[in-house]
């Protein structure tokens, strides 16, 4: 996945050496990926869409009402595919279309109290499977650690672009794999 890095240290406590795969960022990057990608895919396996449910009951719940193409173009997600997620969404009673004032042509999803709930609940679980996967690191750590890879996310990110964290983590891996 990467190429091994020359520059880390020999291990005098049992670590990764120099000269090991647990050296190499790509190596340790995929590994905690692919855990992370299966606690969090378990984590939201009954909601309508999974991951794209989610950030659909996420980002309405935060941005407020949005109008449904306004939506999938933001999620990156193809407007087909949209309308069935919101039909799976609104069926469970997780969503709602109410007509857009400003155009009565279009439909503006709304979460409902059932989906905000749900919500709470998926962002519950989503911090329990988080925890799991940086379960060796205490809590500062753990927050140190996703700062720096956050500022790490953000250059890689405006250097190479990507305009939907899902479609490169269906390009990526296969979470049904060991």
């Amino acid at each position: 996945m990467g190429f091994m890095t020359s520059s880390v240290p020999e291990s005098r406590g049992g670590g990764a050496t120099a000269t090991s795969v647990e050296a190499d960022l790509g190596w340790a990057l995929g590994v905690v990926f692919r855990r992370y990608a299966k606690a969090a895919a378990a984590a939201l396996d009954d909601v309508p869409g999974g991951p794209r449910g989610y950030q659909v009951l996420a980002t309405t719940n935060a941005e407020g009402p949005k109008r449904q193409l306004d939506l999938a173009a933001q999620l990156g997600v193809d407007r087909t595919v949209m309308t069935y997620l919101l039909d799976d969404l609104e069926k469970t009673g997780l969503v709602l279309r109410q007509p857009d004032p400003v155009d009565r042509r279009a439909r503006l999803i709304v979460p409902t109290d059932q989906g905000k709930e749900t919500l709470c609940d998926l962002e519950r679980r989503l911090s329990a499977a988080e925890r799991d996967v940086l379960g060796s690191l205490d809590e500062g750590e753990r927050l140190i650690f996703r700062m720096l890879l956050q500022r790490v996310a953000v250059k890689a990110d405006a250097v190479d672009p990507i305009q939907n964290a899902c479609e490169l983590a269906d390009e990526t891996i296969d979470i049904t794999e060991t």
